[in-house]
């Protein structure tokens, strides 16, 4: 179960692998072949729900959220299954109507809770009002339906306290894999890489702060490179047109929706890749940049802290002055460098592979079916 499979990120990702590995179609109210992973062509996805009317009214995330929360809350599956594996809220929701739930949390919706604020800042009144009164109502119905649910995964230990906290509920950390075989390193093409979905509580304007200060007092001939997919929220698109006009005579490229094969190149050339997101849930990006064999500077928040080793597999820093500096240090210390992304994508294939994911996955799994037997 998934709102919407739309870009290439990190639960989209995951959510393909599982399909893959246990031949289980997908339902989604939402499904863009041409801007997600070309590997979901092959899969069953089913493309389902019903519209709700006057929703089109709504700003577009309120109009979103209701046609996805009304779908999964209201849905009623008929065919025969073992387990339903639900992933971006509100697709738990399906437990309101259908028992043996799995649901494996990226996180709880962080425009609801930790990042409320913060996205209300910048909103219409009209639009406050209208997004206060649909974020008191989620969480009366995700306080309802969270705690009937058999079994929730959490992503991270981030995401695992966020559970808790919000829902009052226990998880269990089954850390998402890497690909590591597909990634590997090209050498030092002189830039720096940050790829991540362009929007604001990923900080694109927060690497760009670190490159310029970079820029300024190294007086070295680097480039920065962020890449990401980009949505046709007017949120998204309004941030994304701030950057660009934030760079000036920099250095600095912004590639969007790029595919998989463009990305494992950017990142394999890369002198170092960077990570700036608002206390992230887990970060596939540090992972994918040390198993491309890369040291990995992020902000010390949320998952990366889990990942990164500090100062051995890359850098956890508290400021975009400090991110200068770090830049700094691995165009300047090439070998160091080497060796620390070397250890990075060691410790990528001993802890963070798919198939030590699927070992804890596979219990999960039957410990869901095994509590629905003789159920529903």
């Amino acid at each position: 179960m998934q709102p919407y499979i739309s870009l290439m990120g990190g639960f989209e990702r995951v959510m393909l692998k599982i399909a893959q590995h246990y031949e289980a179609p997908i339902l989604t109210l939402e499904y863009s072949p041409k801007t997600t992973f070309p590997e979901f062509k092959e899969l069953d996805i089913r493309v389902i729900g019903k519209s709700v009317p006057l929703a089109g009214m709504l700003p577009y995330r309120a109009h979103q959220g209701l046609r996805y929360g009304y779908n999964f809350y209201n849905m009623k599956i008929t065919e025969d299954y073992d387990v339903i594996n639900a992933h971006v809220s509100p697709s738990e929701w399906i437990r309101h109507r259908n028992p043996r739930v799995l649901w494996y949390c990226h996180t709880p919706p962080r425009e609801v809770y930790d990042l409320y604020k913060e996205r209300m800042w910048n909103r219409s009144f009209k639009e406050k009002l209208i997004y206060s009164a649909m974020a008191k109502t989620y969480k009366l119905i995700a306080d309802r339906v969270v705690r009937k649910i058999e079994f929730i995964a959490a992503n991270s230990g981030n995401t695992r306290e966020r559970v808790k906290r919000y829902f009052g509920r226990d998880s269990t950390v089954i850390n998402p894999g890497v690909e590591y075989e597909r990634f590997g390193s090209e050498g030092d093409g002189k830039y720096f890489f940050y790829p991540s979905r362009i929007l604001p509580n990923k900080r694109q304007d927060y690497v760009i702060s670190a490159f310029k200060r970079f820029e300024r007092e190294s007086g070295r001939n680097y480039r920065l490179v962020l890449a990401g997919t980009l949505s046709k929220d007017p949120e998204h698109l309004a941030y994304y047109e701030k950057l660009k006009k934030s760079i000036g005579n920099s250095r600095i490229e912004i590639k969007t929706n790029i595919n998989d094969r463009q990305l494992r190149a950017l990142y394999s050339r890369s002198t170092s890749v960077l990570f700036a997101a608002i206390n992230e849930d887990y970060g596939y990006i540090p992972l994918e940049g040390m198993a491309s064999s890369k040291p990995v500077i992020s902000v010390n928040e949320g998952g990366p802290m889990e990942t990164i080793m500090d100062g051995k597999t890359g850098f956890l820093v508290g400021s975009y002055n400090q991110m200068a500096e770090k830049m700094k240090w691995t165009a300047e210390h090439g070998s160091e460098a080497e060796k620390m992304g070397a250890r990075g994508r060691k410790r990528v294939i001993e802890n963070y592979s798919w198939e030590v994911f699927f070992r804890k996955f596979d219990k999960a799994l039957a410990s869901v079916k095994k509590a629905g037997d003789g159920k529903g």
